[in-house]
């Protein structure tokens, strides 16, 4: 990936975003995430354990480490409490979006073009809202998704518009886990490296 293309990709504007209290949250969160180099993509308050907000975040590559949430959870936690959004004590969760993962940007449709996804839309598209399927590619207004059980004179391809999706996630399968980890396994090689050729490039300034 060069780097004009990830830079893109790091601010890249969600396509689905939280209401209500969650969108209070995230917008104080989001700006806290993007200087330290990844990008928010849900935030949720439930009634889990009392109360748990969750926070998923990833780094543009798709990764998050352990220590990638423990460094999130160090940064946000601070300007929640100053901010408070929250009017009762609360467990903070901060996790990787994980291998099932909500799709959020148009970027996660193109990245895992080959592989399900059940979505629905805020709109009727072609009569329906909800749908299940492969996709089959994406574009800047939408993705292409060949269903996976077309009902009887359905058209077994549908383009569906960013405008009208309100909510998609990849659905797991062998094949899902196989790319996911290949594509995690890639991009922390491919970290590494960055990092080794920055350390040595350190040291050649030094002398």
């Amino acid at each position: 990936m060069s780097e004009i293309v990830a830079e893109e990709t790091a601010y890249e504007t969600r396509l689905i975003t939280e209401t209500g209290l969650d969108r209070r949250i995230a917008d104080i969160v989001e700006p806290v995430l993007i200087p330290l180099g990844y990008r928010l993509v849900r935030v949720r308050l439930s009634a889990q354990n009392g109360a748990t907000l969750q926070i998923m975040a990833e780094r543009p590559d798709g990764t998050m480490t352990v220590e990638d949430c423990e460094a999130v959870s160090m940064a946000v936690s601070p300007v929640l409490d100053v901010e408070d959004p929250v009017d009762k004590a609360y467990h903070l969760e901060v996790s990787s979006p994980g291998i099932d993962r909500p799709m959020v940007r148009r970027s996660d449709f193109s990245r895992w073009a080959g592989h399900l996804v059940k979505c629905e839309t805020s709109v009727l598209v072609e009569s329906r809202k909800r749908f299940r399927g492969t996709i089959v590619s994406a574009d800047q207004d939408g993705f292409t998704l060949e269903r996976d059980q077309p009902a009887p004179g359905e058209e077994p391809v549908i383009v569906i518009p960013f405008s009208a999706l309100s909510e998609a996630r990849l659905i797991l399968t062998d094949e899902l886990i196989r790319d996911a980890l290949a594509a995690d396994k890639k991009a922390k090689a491919a970290r590494l490296a960055a990092n080794e050729n920055f350390e040595d490039d350190a040291s050649s300034d030094e002398e």
